[in-house]
Parts: C-alpha cells; sequence; structure tokens
C-alpha cells in the first residue's frame, strides 16, 4: 500500500512528531493553516471516519481523544481551537488515511472563506 501517513506511523517518512500513544501519532502539518496545525492520525490505516467507525469505533474515541490531548499540550485550550475532519474529495481529504486536523492559535469564523 502506498500511503502517505503509513509512511509517517512507520517513521520511513519523517515527520515533526509532537505527542505519540501506542494507537496514533500526532505531527505538525508541512502546510500550516494556522499558528497550531497538527494532525492526528491513526497507525492503523484506516481510509476515512466511515471507515474507522464501522471497523474500530475504539481506535475513533482514541483518536479525539490525541487531539483533545495535542490542544492542551499546544496551549489552545483556553482561547479555543477547532477540530477538522476531510471526508471524501468533495469533503476536502487529500490523503486516504483517516486524520485530525488540531488547528489553533488564531480566530477562526464560520463559514472559512
Amino acid at each position: 500500500m502506498d500511503c502517505l501517513f503509513c509512511g509517517v506511523a512507520a517513521g520511513e517518512v519523517p515527520a515533526t512528531v509532537v505527542h505519540e500513544t501506542d494507537r496514533t501519532l500526532a505531527f505538525r502539518d508541512i502546510a500550516p493553516k494556522a499558528p497550531t496545525h497538527v494532525l492526528v492520525i491513526p497507525r492503523d490505516h484506516h481510509r476515512d471516519i466511515g471507515t474507522l467507525m464501522a471497523d474500530d469505533p475504539a481506535l475513533a474515541e482514541d483518536l479525539f481523544a490525541a487531539a483533545t490531548a495535542v490542544a492542551a499540550q499546544e496551549g489552545v485550550v483556553e482561547a479555543g481551537y477547532r477540530l477538522v475532519v476531510n471526508t471524501g474529495p468533495d469533503g476536502g481529504q487529500t490523503v486516504d488515511h483517516v486524520h485530525v486536523h488540531v488547528l489553533g492559535g488564531r480566530p477562526f469564523t464560520w463559514p472559512p472563506g
């Protein structure tokens, strides 16, 4: 399988790791959209959030627990932060390995513009 994030999880693709557990890995986005922009992935390959929920719902809980821990570690909890999960091409997913974006360090508006 040729998956960028599987390569990161295996240590074959370099990344700036900021948090890890036995089931998840968090690393800085290489093209950040906010002062804090960290990606949190499961170490196991799951294409998207729907697949993850069908295959291993407990891992989905671990993924969001790790994202919450990253937000605390990055110091963005008090001011607020955004968790984003893009799913499929129309949802903006560019890597077919489920991941949560932890974004913070600036105000966000809705809808994005």
